[in-house]
């Protein structure tokens, strides 16, 4: 047997046992953390989420009158171009929106009423199709629904049987019967507070829009002694400004096409009252996710309701699905710049958010209000990672 040594081996011995392994170091992140400034910062969101939901009759007017403000100021700037003061520019255009909103309520008001009485219709046509489909059995929801109700009507049976053996007195407590004047004023009370909010909006966008850029020099003004500083503070409220009016211009024009898009190819398949659907699709298109689910289903129940298959049913809602597919996967981020592109999670996180701060207004005021906060976030220093995070 060769010795391993003369062979130009090393000599191992079995019965040596291995070393022990050294782990790799961690890599560790160096964070400093502030304890004392980090609470404060959480009592501090606390504290402004609390004031928000708290004084949202306040905040949504300013809300909704700074954003048309911003949409609208360059209408107000060409009119001011050719000679017209800037107030009565403003004025003349709120009043010139305000007659154009109220004729077309009023052209499309009972197309509107008709189409809302369809809509229980509808759905109650769509239920009775689904169950009567030939050759189909009982869905597991439809059989569970019926075996709760069996075991229900039992156990009233039972309950009922063992009171009157035992000589206990049953009550039976009735419901209110429907009073038509409670909710006709409590619906009056919420038509007049949403007017009321619209005109306070309408308001505060034309002494925006009347003021011009004073509320700027004011904070230029205000924003140090030296040049510098007003100058860099200059630069800082000029982009916010216009990153914050182009979102809002692609908004609107973006909305306006998907209704006029909606509108005509209603019309094109013949499905009734095709402009209220255009108007609808316009608004909720402000909406992200939802408005376009909303206008997808409700169209769809009218159609079914109007045509009685669920084929042309399918047709429109799809028709509408890829409408907004294309306006909001295309179009938007065509028109729209890569600064104001925004993160898809933290919008559809903050739209939550919002709707769930102020209702109905706050999934409509829930995007402009993200853009305005990271486009601020981007210009100063200290708040530039919560611009980061929202944008994409």
């Amino acid at each position: 047997m060769n010795n391993p040594t003369e062979a130009g081996g090393v000599a191992t011995d079995p019965t040596d046992s291995p070393g022990p392994v050294v782990e790799a170091p961690r890599v560790l992140l160096h964070m400093p953390v502030d304890v004392r400034s980090l609470s404060l910062a959480v009592l501090a969101t606390l504290a402004g989420v609390y004031t928000l939901r708290w004084a949202s009759e306040v905040f949504i007017p300013v809300m909704l009158g700074l954003l048309c403000s911003y949409a609208l100021s360059p209408v107000v700037d060409w009119l001011q171009q050719r000679r017209i003061p800037r107030a009565a520019s403003a004025a003349l255009l709120m009043l010139g929106l305000v007659f154009g909103a109220g004729s077309t309520v009023y052209w499309l008001s009972d197309d509107a009423s008709k189409l809302v009485e369809l809509l229980p219709a509808a759905a109650q046509k769509l239920r009775v199709s689904l169950r009567a489909l030939p050759g189909s059995p009982d869905s597991a929801l439809t059989t569970v629904q019926k075996a709760a109700t069996q075991l229900e009507q039992a156990a009233e049976d039972v309950n009922r049987a063992g009171a009157l053996n035992r000589g206990v007195q049953r009550v039976q407590v009735e419901k209110p019967k429907f009073d038509i004047k409670d909710h006709l004023w409590s619906g009056t009370l919420g038509l007049m507070g949403l007017l009321g909010q619209l005109g306070t909006a309408a308001l505060i966008a034309f002494f925006l829009m009347a003021a011009g850029d004073r509320f700027r020099r004011k904070l230029v003004k205000l924003a140090g002694p030296t040049l510098s500083r007003k100058r860099i503070t200059l630069q800082a409220l000029d982009q916010i400004n216009d990153q914050i009016q182009r979102y809002m211009l692609v908004q609107l024009f973006t909305s306006v096409l998907v209704g006029l898009a909606t509108w005509l190819c209603f019309l094109a398949i013949g499905l009734e009252h095709a402009a209220v659907w255009g108007i609808a699709a316009g608004v909720l298109d402000l909406i992200p996710y939802v408005g376009s689910v909303v206008i997808a289903g409700g169209s769809a129940l009218v159609g079914f309701l109007q045509f009685g298959t669920v084929e042309m049913a399918l047709l429109v809602s799809g028709v509408s699905l890829v409408i907004h597919f294309l306006e909001a996967f295309l179009l938007t981020p065509w028109l729209t710049s890569r600064t104001n592109k925004m993160n898809p999670v933290a919008v559809f996180i903050g739209v939550l958010a919002w709707g769930w701060l102020w209702g109905v207004w706050g999934l409509l005021l829930g995007v402009p209000i993200l853009v305005i906060i990271k486009a601020i976030c981007d210009r100063v220093e200290d708040l530039k990672p919560v611009g980061e995070f929202l944008g994409s």
